[in-house]
């Protein structure tokens, strides 16, 4: 019989904090930008300049730390990691291993198997290092110290992982977390949230670790579920063959699909750890966590449960709703305008959420006003514009953000009221089917749809469904 695998994962999540200076200097953190025009002495590690600690820094790392479940160290201090690479200047990293600012913490995920509970081992603040642009022209390395410096909080789960499901409801629920505090953006293509994989297999049932591999270079959720399948395959692969599983640190290639080896692991004493003299310690009050706690914004479970309450909306529909902050305020902006939660959750869940599906588009780049969508729902409700050109109306308000009243009557398609129009089309129609009046009146009912569609065709659209059936089933 073929032996059974078990996909052993934890993750290494590096997010990129939201401040507008770096974590040890006053320079811009702002993304872009040309090579080496945000750095400073501190930044590019000049000899004896300081560092001096950004309060935000703390102040987002403890939010994030509470909001994942985590305890703090009130007394947390940080160190430096030693080790030489041309993008990190001091020659050293400046990060936290002995005493990290929170630990032990837990998010609950949800996946087809039900909920699971994920253990995050710790969380440290540290600083990023600069960008290697390798020159194939000129055959040639460059380096940008625009990155170094910038705030980090890196969080290192517990190998709790067992598939890729559960690994990408885990970094969702995360990024989700992080986007409602506001403390980052968490954009997979702008580096301000990156993942490692530290993976492993086993034989299921077995009790002990295999040897693990981390892998790097993952940038969109795609590559990271693609990796992990990659991985698990390439390790049964050489188990099958009585081949043994390097530690190393591998690097994914996605067009490809393939990790090639990059380096065998370092562990922690090849840093040659020790505390950084040039920083304090960072001493963290009762009230200071107190005060964090206090200002926490709602968070995703508890807005959908005042949706739910508030709106009577469905569990589904609210969790659908909240799984974007920036979805959720514009959602709550236009009920505020329309007064009609039920209705705009529909437009909301139905029409937002398909065209940003089919545009490719996340939630965070919707820019049409609330109102606009507000206004577009009452005109729907009143029967001044028929639904399917409510929808071709909300496309150009979702793309262009139109406002909806000018743009109908520019466009001809406010809803045509005129009775008398509507029955002449009426009778025009029963008049050139009649085969199918007789249809009707033999028992297939269902061959009003046609007719409806037939007088809709002539309105140009502008008749009011509802309307047209009422007058069509009167003259039949």
């Amino acid at each position: 019989m073929a032996k059974q695998y078990e996909t052993v994962i934890g993750l290494e999540v590096h997010v990129e904090l939201a401040t507008a200076t770096k974590i040890f200097c006053g320079c811009s953190t702002k993304f872009g930008g040309a090579p080496n025009t945000h750095t400073c002495p501190v930044c590019t590690g000049m000899p004896g300049s300081l560092p001096v600690l950004n309060k935000q820094v703390v102040e987002y790392a403890l939010a994030l730390g509470l909001a994942a479940n985590c305890e703090v160290n009130q007394n947390c201090k940080f160190d430096r990691k030693n080790y030489f690479y041309p993008d990190n200047p001091q020659n050293y990293q400046i990060s936290q291993l002995y005493l990290p600012i929170c630990h032990d913490g837990f998010l609950e995920i949800q996946t087809n198997a039900g909920t699971k509970k994920i253990r995050i081992h710790e969380m440290h603040m540290e600083e990023d290092a600069g960008k290697l642009i390798h020159d194939e022209w000129e055959d040639c390395s460059l380096v940008d110290y625009n990155r170094s410096g910038v705030p980090l909080v890196e969080i290192v789960s517990e190998p709790d992982m067992r598939n890729a499901e559960e690994v990408i409801a885990y970094l969702e629920k995360l990024r989700m977390i992080c986007q409602y505090l506001g403390v980052s953006d968490c954009k997979l293509q702008e580096g301000s949230m990156r993942a490692d994989v530290n993976l492993s297999v086993r034989e299921v049932g077995t009790e002990t670790f295999g040897t693990r591999t981390e892998m790097k270079n993952l940038n969109s959720f795609k590559a990271i579920a693609r990796a992990i399948e990659g991985e698990r395959e390439r390790q049964i692969e050489l188990i099958e063959e009585g081949k043994a599983v390097q530690q190393e640190t591998r690097r994914w290639d996605d067009n490809k699909e393939y990790s090639y080896a990059m380096r065998s692991k370092e562990d922690a004493k090849d840093y040659r750890y020790f505390p950084d003299p040039d920083l304090p310690p960072v001493f963290i009050s009762d009230e200071w966590i107190k005060r964090i706690k206090d200002s926490q914004p709602e968070l995703q479970e508890a807005k959908s449960a005042r949706y739910e309450k508030e709106y009577g909306l469905s569990a589904y529909d609210a969790s659908l709703l909240t799984q974007s902050k920036h979805l959720a305020d514009l959602f709550e902006e236009t009920v505020k305008e329309s007064q009609n939660p039920k209705k705009t959750a529909n437009w909301f869940i139905g029409e937002t959420l398909r065209l940003l599906k089919d545009r490719a588009m996340e939630a965070e780049e919707l820019r049409f006003t609330p109102k606009h969508l507000a206004d577009l729902i009452l005109m729907a409700e009143k029967g001044e514009v028929n639904n399917q050109n409510a929808k071709k109306v909300f496309e150009k308000i979702f793309d262009e953000d139109v406002e909806p009243k000018a743009y109908v009557e520019t466009n001809g398609l406010k809803t045509v009221e005129d009775t008398g129009m509507l029955e002449s089309v009426v009778d025009k129609v029963l008049a050139d089917n009649p085969k199918t009046v007789e249809e009707y009146h033999s028992g297939k009912t269902k061959v009003l749809g046609f007719l409806v569609g037939q007088v809709m065709k002539q309105m140009k659209g502008k008749a009011n469904p509802a309307s047209v059936n009422k007058m069509l089933m009167e003259k039949l």
